[in-house]
């Protein structure tokens, strides 16, 4: 019995190391437990937060993006909109009956023909409203003339556009008119004399109401405020006429003295930016007229009208993209945590197995070593993929040209299989030829499609200007067979525009084409000669040129002879004005079988010197 007892005691006995180490209590092991899971868990929730917060801002950066380009897209088409009748005040300021009425007293029956005449006008170009004024800034003459809200008697000498146009030649001026009550966009155009005298000034005015409209479509708040900050267009009721940062005393001073918003509240529009993308992208919180509001809010500045566009969208974060940002997130930091515990772990038991160092050393190498290539080999397949998405959209994008290529080394082959090998070698250069001229033309389609700023003067050849002009009209000139003869003299320097040269000219010669529809044998004839001073240039076509009563209105605005829907009448106008403006005369007179377009210009004394 005893021995079962000193045997059982022999078997209970605790290894040394069990004694050896302190035994700590219940209590300190499970607070530290405690305060290591409130670690993990704490450090989870902010991984989580960090998370969501960088993914809400790249998704807002991303929709800020998207409403940038959409924003360019309104600004391009209330840059069309305006850029349609920017040149109509100029065109008919160079009218000779208007011209003339304003040269002397304006009588009664003068004035209803200028009403009669602004009316007809108006509604072929489709603009709200033109008025003649003389040199006081009284209107004598509107298209509006019937109306009760006419502005013929009404002098607008106060408004900032009468005086740009009479100190710059030109004017513009967004304001609420003080007859009509009606706001829009004026743009005027200085009436000169013979001598350069100032008569008077040609205005037409703009109304965006269609534009507010198409706009209202989408789900965007677009506001368009001026210089000082004042919204003056909106797309969404009750945001118009609030200023954006508060009016100086001058500011209100001159609004009131030009009266530009007539009779309407100002109201400042409360804004605060809570996050800022960059100089012209934030995200704001704003009072608007459907209570306060979070808004993705983008500017667009427009230089040449002195204006700003903007932007308004509610932002769009989907919850699901935030939830699943911060799991991952989340478990990331899990991850890296139970991998440092592991680590660690690894690390407590090689100090407690001693003997096992080496072999566990060797064994997390080697552990390391496959992962690392497991992890190469992940990073070659995925770029081997990518790879293959690329190969894919390479293939399609060339595979039309490819196709033509084929055909043509095809022909190579077989001529090179028969030995003729300068055949092969001509057969090469009309492939090297027209690939050279699709390069050029396309080059130069770029640059003829680039808007040109007015009054540009660089020296350039008018020669190589007829010759850029031909090429983009080679394709018709081709399928209607017209026989072209060219008498240029070369070079012919001048000062101008060439892009705006480039159009004049091929308006003539797309006049002189539509002239010979119909013709069996058609004959196109340029010559560019010199004349005294004068660089003369000739269009002449076979097409039985223009009726001796209309030859005095080819230049006239809105004047064709082609059928309805075919043109407005504007091409020959605008080209005469650009020849003016560039310091030319642009003539027209009948020759033996068709109309002959005279342009000339100036010799640029200086590239002959």
């Amino acid at each position: 019995m005893f021995l079962f007892l000193a045997t059982g005691a022999m078997l209970w006995c605790p290894p040394d190391s069990y004694l050896a180490r302190p035994r700590m209590p219940p209590t300190s092991r499970t607070l530290r437990l405690s305060l290591y899971t409130l670690l993990i868990i704490a450090g989870a929730a902010l991984a989580a937060t960090l998370a969501i917060r960088h993914a809400e801002r790249q998704a807002l950066e991303e929709d800020a993006a998207r409403a940038n380009q959409q924003l360019a897209l309104y600004a391009n088409s209330l840059h069309t909109l305006i850029d349609r009748y920017r040149a109509l005040p100029a065109v008919l300021a160079l009218d000779p009956q208007l011209r003339s009425a304003l040269a002397g007293p304006v009588d009664a029956e003068l004035q209803t023909a200028l009403n009669l005449k602004l009316e007809k006008i108006n509604g072929a170009a489709q603009s709200s409203t033109l008025e003649l004024l003389d040199h006081t800034g009284l209107a004598v003459a509107a298209s509006n003339w019937r109306l009760p809200s006419s502005y013929v008697g009404h002098n607008y000498g106060f408004r900032p556009y009468f005086s740009q146009t009479r100190t710059q030649g030109t004017g513009r001026f967004y304001a609420v008119g003080v007859t009509s009550g009606i706001p829009g966009y004026f743009l005027s155009s200085a009436v000169l004399g013979d001598n350069d005298q100032f008569l008077g000034a040609m205005v037409v005015k703009l109304e965006f109401p269609e534009l507010e409209r198409e706009w209202s479509q989408g789900n965007d708040t677009l506001l368009v405020s001026d210089a000082r900050g004042i919204i003056f267009i909106a797309n969404q009721p009750g945001w118009r006429y609030r200023s954006l940062r508060p009016l100086s005393a001058s500011d209100q001073a001159e609004i009131k003295t030009t009266r530009q918003y007539d009779k309407q509240s100002l109201t400042p529009l409360t804004h605060l930016s809570l996050r800022r993308f960059d100089d012209n992208s934030d995200l704001r919180r704003v009072e608007g007229p459907q209570g306060t509001a979070d808004y993705l809010w983008e500017s667009l500045p427009l230089t040449t009208e002195g204006w700003t566009l903007h932007l308004l969208r509610h932002p769009q974060v989907a919850f699901e993209d935030l939830r699943n940002a911060g799991l991952a997130a989340a478990g990331v930091w899990l991850a890296l945590v139970f991998l440092l515990l592991f680590l660690n772990q690894r690390w407590r038991l090689s100090k407690v197995r001693q003997r096992n160092r080496e072999e566990l050393e060797q064994l997390v190498e080697e552990r390391t070593r496959e992962l690392r290539t497991a992890q190469e080999g992940l990073v070659q397949s995925a770029k081997l993929a990518a790879l293959g998405q690329m190969s894919a959209a390479l293939a399609h994008e060339i595979n039309q040209p490819l196709t033509a290529q084929r055909m043509q080394l095809a022909t190579l082959r077989l001529l090179l299989d028969h030995g003729r090998v300068d055949d092969a070698y001509k057969a090469l250069k009309p492939v090297d030829e027209m690939l050279t001229r699709m390069a050029a033309l396309t080059g130069h389609l770029k640059t003829f499609a680039r808007k040109s700023p007015g009054g540009l003067r660089e020296r350039l050849d008018l020669a190589t200007v007829v010759d850029q002009s031909l090429q983009l009209l080679d394709a018709r000139l081709r399928d209607e067979q017209v026989s072209l003869v060219l008498h240029l003299t070369r070079p012919a320097w001048v000062r101008g525009d060439a892009i705006r040269l480039e159009q004049v000219l091929i308006n003539l010669l797309r006049n002189a084409l539509d002239a010979m529809q119909g013709k069996p044998c058609k004959r196109l004839e340029i010559r560019l000669q010199a004349d005294e001073q004068l660089w003369r240039l000739s269009v002449i076509d076979n097409g039985g040129g223009i009726a001796e009563e209309h030859l005095g209105q080819v230049f006239d605005p809105f004047f064709t002879t082609k059928p309805v829907g075919d043109g407005l009448g504007l091409g020959l106008a605008v080209s005469f004005a650009i020849v003016h403006e560039s310091g030319g005369r642009l003539s027209v007179e009948n020759g033996d079988s068709g109309a002959t377009f005279i342009l000339t210009l100036p010799i640029d004394l200086e590239a002959h010197n």
